[in-house]
């Protein structure tokens, strides 16, 4: 499934945001969660909108957009450990201080570009892993806090972390923080859960645990369960992307969701992860 298909609450808020004139683009943002790729290549998609001289859609083959898909747009960058050094950097396992005046200097030119830099963390394949205290320490983030508070026009910062907390809160103050669920294990459909969990954002709370009882009770396979009911929720995402309070609890469900399928891949009993779930998601 494409990107724009699973991620499409995410991707049309943005497109919107990019297309509306009335409305600024933020100056930076924080995605967290456990798909740190697919973070990454919702950063690069909004790059490419930012900079893309056609039609802006997600298949366009322009200059730009061709550039930053292959990562060699001169002014999409991203900072990691291993990426975008300077040549006196010594540093090997961080985001050095310098590599922050870096971007810093890079901002004291004009650019025909809207910049953006994309800081993250990779492992020894090159997969993006998310920042922490340890490989994005307090002193090079405090050298970039004017700059992403009061950036020049055209410029934005993204952050991709596994949690919130991984990152400074002055970092997170000055940033718009947006949760990215993980759907690797996605079901095609949620037939098995629906009649149980439909519209369970109208249910008391009184009903949870038979709600849970019934979850608990369709398979011996836990996990596909909550794939159902995590496709369920993405389903009611994808039809309520322009209600921002209605989002913001379906992506909290989701989170509830995915911290159900670590409990039970961690051996935890189905029957308190089922009910501790329930407990999250029903609220009235």
């Amino acid at each position: 499934m494409l990107l724009s298909d699973k991620y499409s609450f995410l991707i049309n808020y943005f497109q919107n945001l990019v297309n509306n004139p009335n409305r600024a683009m933020f100056q930076s943002i924080v995605f967290y969660g456990n798909d740190l790729n697919t973070q990454y290549e919702i950063a690069l998609y909004i790059a490419r909108m930012l900079n893309c001289t056609n039609d802006k859609s997600f298949d366009c083959s322009c200059r730009n957009c061709d550039w930053i898909r292959n990562n060699e747009h001169p002014a999409v960058l991203t900072i990691s450990h291993i990426d975008n050094k300077p040549l006196d950097d010594t540093s090997k396992t961080v985001i050095s201080v310098k590599q922050a005046q870096m971007v810093k200097q890079l901002l004291l030119t004009s650019s025909e570009y809207y910049r953006v830099f994309i800081f993250c963390d990779k492992d020894n394949n090159g997969n993006v892993t998310g920042l922490n205290s340890i490989n994005f320490q307090e002193k090079t983030a405090n050298g970039l806090l004017k700059t992403i508070e009061e950036p020049p026009k055209n410029t934005l910062f993204f952050f991709l972390a596994q949690e919130k907390e991984d990152l400074l809160s002055t970092i997170l103050s000055r940033s718009q923080c947006f949760y990215v669920p993980n759907f690797e294990r996605e079901s095609e459909n949620y037939n098995m859960i629906k009649d149980i969990i439909e519209e369970y954002f109208l249910l008391n709370r009184r009903d949870a645990f038979t709600i849970s009882q019934n979850l608990s009770d369709i398979s011996d396979d836990k996990i596909k369960i909550l794939d159902e009911i995590q496709c369920y929720i993405l389903s009611l995402m994808k039809c309520n992307y322009n209600n921002k309070p209605f989002l913001a609890r379906l992506m909290s469900d989701i989170k509830a969701v995915e911290n159900a399928k670590s409990q039970i891949k961690a051996k935890v009993s189905p029957v308190n992860v089922f009910d501790n779930l329930c407990l999250a998601i029903i609220k009235n």
